[in-house]
């Protein structure tokens, strides 16, 4: 039995319609899957971004402790060698003040030896006069030994008795140079010693 030529042609606009619609379809399923792969490879791009940024936030944290580690380390010698150099700073001023005393005692032994080598150029010049002085009462004393055998040997009591004096005066005053040359040679060993060992100690050091 053959249809109606009006209902075949509406059968091939429906045809051609569903044909279109399924083409559309097609299209759009095509265009969301290229989308949805586009998609997909940017996500993966940025999960590969991501995982690069978490590897390089790991290195970056690894550097920092690093570098923390090596700042702790330079901490820790800077305060060593700060306590360090503070100990040498004592060291140095107790070596400067030493240095100070020691210049203090030499200056002070200096003027010991300067009031010594006076003190023994007046003892000298003391001697010379005491000496000559001596000299003086020994000529004297001959000089009366010399008037003694001009008189035969006789001398009167008071004579005797002046000689006398006189010896004894020459005595005490023999005996007095005597302890003053002796004292004195003492002071110049004992002096001298403290020099001696003040070179040696300042050789030393």
């Amino acid at each position: 039995m053959a249809l109606p030529s009006g209902f075949r042609e509406r059968l091939e606009q429906m045809e051609q319609t569903r044909n279109q619609r399924l083409s559309l379809l097609q299209e759009v399923q095509i265009t969301k899957s290229q989308l949805l792969t586009t998609r997909l490879s940017n996500i993966r791009f940025m999960e590969q971004r991501c995982l690069k940024l978490d590897q390089k936030i790991t290195s970056q944290r690894c550097t920092i402790s690093s570098l923390k580690s090596e700042i702790d380390t330079l901490n820790s010698k800077y305060d060593h060698n700060l306590q360090h150099i503070r100990v040498l700073k004592c060291e140095v001023e107790e070596l400067v003040e030493l240095e100070k005393e020691k210049e203090r005692f030499y200056g002070l032994k200096r003027c010991e030896m300067e009031e010594f080598w006076a003190h023994v150029e007046n003892f000298a010049v003391d001697c010379r006069m005491e000496v000559q002085e001596l000299r003086n009462r020994v000529n004297e004393l001959k000089s009366s030994f010399v008037e003694l055998q001009g008189n035969n040997g006789y001398l009167s009591s008071a004579e005797i008795a002046a000689a006398e004096m006189r010896k004894s005066e020459l005595l005490a005053a023999k005996e007095n140079l005597d302890r003053s040359l002796a004292s004195n040679y003492q002071i110049k060993a004992q002096l001298q010693k403290q020099l001696h060992c003040m070179l040696l100690d300042k050789t030393k050091k």
